[in-house]
């Protein structure tokens, strides 16, 4: 049976279709024939138990400048949705936190991807501390004094923001950077949150490898390069994407990992690695998949729909 898929997202105005994973996943629902739906967070309505929204019917064409065209918009009760993509991007705030709650007056008679729960309760910055073996050394916290022996006993550090996106706020610091207090001075009056520090990892210059799986499986990788006069490889500040294959080291992250994406419900993740060590677990929005393909690798928006279909029944 064809699926009634409704997907939050940021408006599909907006989306660069070359790199958009959410709108790979689209197109290949198309393909497969269900009936996509398209709204944006700020349409939803809770009313007593019941969760609305003002949707549109979508249809998508994997053409530059005419890559969708909307119906009009019905507001329409989302447990009718056989399927809800939870996809807009963060930056991972109160507004996205609201929307999780909301998603889970329908889920999971509506099957929401991924679990709108457990993203509320797996900060990607946060998640990955789970498997402190795996990770680079790293401190949490808004103490200037607890940044300042960190880099003192680690030398050069990265500092970001513990709920930013994209590669935005990502400073790396040398041991002797003298702009340190002026730099945790506008963390302080920007965020009130605690930030995240990490010991440098020199091996981001050959790249930072991100890594899809599906349903706890890994499944495809690309590696992504930083600028020359950059530190961060992340494709919206300018990585270069480059075709890759996984290590056993990598397969030994994704193997430890798995059962606890399985367990949480998360059918799509992006992790991020860099040289041995798991920096990120992004199950928010991850993207990917489209570079993945793009260099030969696995058709990961088909893999998606087979594990939905599975869930749902759907075919």
């Amino acid at each position: 049976m064809p699926l009634n898929i409704a997907v939050q997202m940021d408006h599909i105005s907006t989306i660069s279709i070359a790199g958009d994973t959410s709108f790979a996943l689209m197109l290949e629902a198309g393909w497969r024939g269900h009936r996509l739906f398209h709204y944006t967070p700020d349409r939803l309505a809770m009313f007593g138990n019941r969760l609305f929204a003002s949707i549109e019917e979508v249809g998508v064409r994997d053409e530059q400048g005419n890559h969708f065209s909307l119906g009009s918009p019905v507001r329409t009760d989302l447990a009718e949705m056989d399927v809800i993509l939870l996809r807009q991007d963060p930056p991972f705030d109160m507004n996205y936190i609201t929307t999780t709650h909301m998603l889970e007056r329908v889920h999971p008679r509506t099957l929401v991807v991924n679990d709108p729960a457990w993203v509320r309760n797996s900060p990607e910055k946060i998640f990955v501390t789970e498997f402190p073996d795996l990770m680079p050394e790293t401190l949490i916290t808004r103490d200037a004094r607890e940044v300042d022996a960190f880099r003192k006993e680690y030398g050069d550090i990265i500092v970001k923001p513990l709920y930013g996106n994209g590669g935005a706020g990502i400073f790396h610091l040398h041991e002797a950077d003298r702009n340190l207090a002026s730099l945790l001075e506008m963390f302080s009056q920007m965020f009130r949150e605690a930030f995240i520090v990490q010991r440098y990892l020199k091996e981001v210059r050959k790249g930072d490898k991100r890594i899809i799986l599906i349903d706890g499986e890994a499944v495809g990788a690309i590696n992504r390069v930083p600028a020359e006069h950059d530190s961060r490889s992340n494709m919206h500040a300018g990585g270069r994407a480059e075709k890759t294959e996984l290590t056993e080291r990598e397969r030994e992250i994704c193997a430890r990992i798995g059962p606890s994406l399985k367990e949480r419900g998360f059918i799509l993740v992006g992790i991020d690695v860099i040289g041995d060590y798991l920096t990120e677990i992004n199950v928010t929005s991850p993207t990917g998949i489209r570079e993945v393909r793009r260099f030969g690798g696995a058709d990961i928006a088909a893999l998606f729909w087979d594990a939905v279909e599975a869930k749902t029944g759907g075919a």
